[in-house]
Formats: C-alpha cells, sequence, structure tokens
C-alpha cells in the first residue's frame, strides 16, 4: 500500500461536496451501538482525530496512543489524538492538528492532509471527523503526559487485515451494543477507534 494509492483511494472515494469519504456501505456510521449508520443526532458535540499513516520504509504505519488512566473520558483507552472543536478552531482540520500537536507533539508542519473519512458518532455523544495524514520519517514526539500513557506504532498492513477485525458485544448502560476490536500485541484497540480504522480499510480496500 503506497502513499500515492491512499490519496488516490481518499481522494476517489469523497463524495465531491463535502470532502467527506463514504463507506462502502454509503452512510455514516454511528458509533458502537448501530454499525448500519445514521445520520447524526441532534445535541452531538463535534470533535476532530487525526489518523496519522507514517510513510517508514519498511512499511506504512498507524500512530495511535494509549490515553492515561485518571482522564473523565476514554481513559486508559485506545485512541487517534484529537479532541472536540474549539471556539477559535477554524474546522475539523485545524483541530484535529490542534489536539496532535497538544497530546502528542507532533508539529502540524510535518502532516500532510491528505482526506478524511466517515464522520463518526461515538456513544459518549460527539461527532468526531477523522482526518487522514501522511507523515515522513524521521519526527520528534513529546507526548503531554496528563493525557497520553504511550505512543505506538501498528503496521498498515495488519489494519488492511481483515481476519483482524473482531465484531463483538457487549452490554453498555444497559444496552446491547456491538462494537468492532483489533487486538493488537497486548493492546486492546476497540469502540470508535477500531470503528474507524475499519473505515479507513473500507475506503483503501476498493481498486
Amino acid at each position: 500500500m503506497t502513499p500515492e494509492h491512499i490519496i488516490d483511494r481518499l481522494q476517489s472515494a469523497s463524495d465531491g461536496a463535502d470532502g467527506r469519504i463514504r463507506s462502502s456501505r454509503g452512510v455514516r456510521r454511528r458509533g458502537d451501538s448501530d454499525l448500519d449508520g445514521h445520520p447524526p443526532r441532534p445535541g452531538r458535540r463535534p470533535a476532530a482525530v487525526l489518523v496519522p499513516l507514517v510513510r517508514h520504509e519498511a512499511g506504512m504505519t498507524v500512530i495511535l496512543t494509549q490515553r492515561t488512566a485518571h482522564l473523565t473520558e476514554h481513559a486508559a483507552e485506545v485512541s487517534f489524538p484529537g479532541g472536540r472543536l474549539e471556539a477559535d478552531d477554524d474546522g475539523a482540520v485545524d483541530a484535529a492538528l490542534r489536539e496532535t500537536e497538544e497530546e502528542i507533539g507532533l508539529a502540524r508542519t510535518r502532516v500532510e492532509v491528505v482526506g478524511r473519512l466517515d464522520d463518526y458518532e461515538t456513544g459518549t455523544g460527539y461527532v468526531v471527523t477523522p482526518i487522514v495524514g501522511l507523515i515522513r520519517p524521521p519526527f520528534d514526539l513529546t507526548p503531554d503526559p496528563f493525557e497520553v500513557e504511550e505512543v505506538f506504532e501498528v503496521p498498515l498492513a495488519f489494519i488492511l487485515d481483515q481476519t483482524n477485525h473482531e465484531l463483538r458485544s457487549g452490554v453498555f448502560r444497559g444496552k446491547e451494543r456491538r462494537y468492532y476490536a483489533m487486538p493488537y500485541e497486548g493492546r486492546f484497540i476497540w469502540g470508535a477507534t477500531a470503528g474507524m480504522l475499519v473505515n479507513l480499510y473500507e475506503v483503501l480496500r476498493e481498486g
């Protein structure tokens, strides 16, 4: 999977109106409980994350973070760098790049933004826009110790292998929910993060 192929797939999958990607099912996802997707429910808070793809010579990887255990939301979970849109953010791209700088110290000048995936509605009340960016090594990271326990990379080839996409179910807040999970080397990638990675797989597998 070359960077050129990724850029081509992201651009050709865009609907041409707002630049967002449509999945192979032609709908946006709506969080962990409904994998078929619907328009976001009213009152959802906008957020954005960066899906950072690193252009290593040996093969591309995806940067992920392990959040610290004391956070009030998504504590100790694996996630992309990102967060809610602030009043002075100039849209989702600006928010994703700002949050990435704040969380892991990756300068926005190191990120080549190449597209975005489906909006993803979470069970915690956010509508998240995933922004896909390419990063060329070498680069320096300085994680924020309050928010980030660890930064690690997962081979893109692992994400693009559908046998690693596990569809599970569980009871959350009294309701049964379905969610994707991708266990990787002792880490548990699940929920919104895994769902966005599945969406990335859907886009890149075409063509």
